[in-house]
């Protein structure tokens, strides 16, 4: 399923290191920003990584999850475009 994540990490280190995990998962669009196609395990798989970076009293992780149409309903102003291909092919 298409989901957004962002954060807002205050500690260096840690932004960085979500940063490079998100990057496997999916396609960076703004600074803080995450466009990933995901199914239920890549989700649980991904949780549990992030969960395990950020400090849960100061960092701050949302994920969205939109089906086919509110994709189809995503507006975007200025440059870039939503991600539609996937990140990574199983073979």
């Amino acid at each position: 399923m298409f989901t957004i994540i962002s954060y807002d990490i205050v500690n260096d280190k840690r932004r960085t290191k979500v940063m490079k995990l998100l990057k496997g998962y999916g396609q960076r669009v703004q600074y803080s920003v995450f466009e990933c196609q995901l199914n239920p395990t890549e989700l649980i798989n991904l949780t549990r990584q992030l969960l395990a970076l950020i400090d849960r009293n100061t960092d701050s992780i949302r994920c969205y999850r939109l089906d086919a149409d509110a994709v189809q309903r995503i507006a975007i102003y200025g440059i870039g475009r939503v991600t539609t291909e996937p990140t990574h092919w199983l073979v």
